[in-house]
């Protein structure tokens, strides 16, 4: 055969191969529309076999990271109040009436501590009991330090071995306590305060208010700076508040004029105060506002500042 016919055929054939494609696909699709209106046409039940019976592509799950474990650390419970109920019993109880209230409380708070046994003219038990310091010793144990103060002013302090657990819901004294020194007196540190405030109008605001707040003397809202409240001691304590000295953080309140608005100082006022029973030295932190050329009080501090920083 010719070059020319093979060409002229295989030129025929390229129709006739894509026709016969073409109508392959075409069955296809009818076939697939002939099958999905079949399974639709059987019911439901058919409808879920054909979906749960196609291929399901499975994802590989991510692996989760493992959860950090959490740290809490328990505050350890203080026995300080249990100690000094203990030994508040304990003094007050004697080996020779073991049956009384204070001695069963002592008995129940330390199964292991013997009762005293006071002579006849002894001391008289004491005025107050009162616990001072607190240490751990380990965990569980602590030493806690208890002040028994007399009516002749003795003091006598004395170290309890108490057991705690961490949730503070059970105590137990181990020992007997033991009579040891009393804490040393703690070295003063120098007062923030070194500016002296002369007599002027930041002495006499800080003497109404005082006097205001604790006699009652005049309406104390008088002597607040705006969105301050405040109330005065009620009922009032005192007959009559005098100013013993102020002294201050900031060289702005020893200024013989009320400076510009919004200047800020903090003062402590030493005053003396008199009631019925006598004079009375107390002593007061307060912070004022400068405001309209007067002060005016922005917070009234309980304690005494030392380290000058703001509250």
């Amino acid at each position: 055969m010719s070059p020319g016919k093979h060409a002229s055929e295989r030129k025929a054939a390229a129709p006739m191969a894509a026709g016969a494609r073409l109508e392959a696909m075409r069955r296809r699709v009818r076939l697939s529309r002939l099958a999905v209106w079949t399974v639709i046409a059987a019911g439901p039940i058919a409808l879920g076999v054909a979906i749960t019976s196609t291929p399901t592509t499975v994802e590989a799950a991510t692996p989760s990271k493992p959860t950090a474990a959490v740290r809490t650390t328990a505050q350890a419970a203080d026995p300080a109040g249990y100690a000094q109920l203990f030994v508040h019993a304990w003094l007050r109880s004697s080996a020779d009436d073991a049956s009384s209230a204070q001695a069963r409380l002592a008995q129940s708070m330390a199964p292991d501590v013997a009762l005293p046994d006071p002579a006849a003219d002894a001391q008289s038990t004491p005025a107050s009991v009162t616990a001072v310091r607190s240490a751990q010793r380990a965990d569980g144990a602590w030493s806690v330090t208890v002040a028994a103060q007399y009516a002749d002013g003795a003091v006598r302090y004395y170290a309890v071995p108490v057991a705690a657990d961490r949730a503070g819901a059970s105590f137990a004294v181990t020992g007997a306590p033991s009579v040891v020194a009393g804490p040393a007196r703690a070295e003063m540190p120098k007062s923030s305060y070194g500016v002296g405030v002369p007599e002027g109008d930041l002495s006499a605001a800080v003497g109404e208010f005082l006097a205001a707040y604790l006699t009652g003397a005049g309406e104390v809202d008088r002597y607040l700076a705006p969105g301050v409240s405040l109330s005065s001691v009620s009922p009032a304590p005192y007959k009559a508040v005098t100013v013993q000295q102020v002294s201050a953080v900031e060289e702005a309140a020893a200024a013989e004029q009320v400076p510009a608005d919004g200047t800020k100082v903090r003062v402590l006022a030493q005053v003396e105060a008199r009631d019925t029973g006598g004079r009375w030295p107390l002593a007061y932190e307060i912070a004022l506002t400068a405001r309209s050329g007067r002060w005016e009080v922005s917070a009234l501090e309980s304690g005494t500042a030392l380290d000058g920083g703001a509250r």
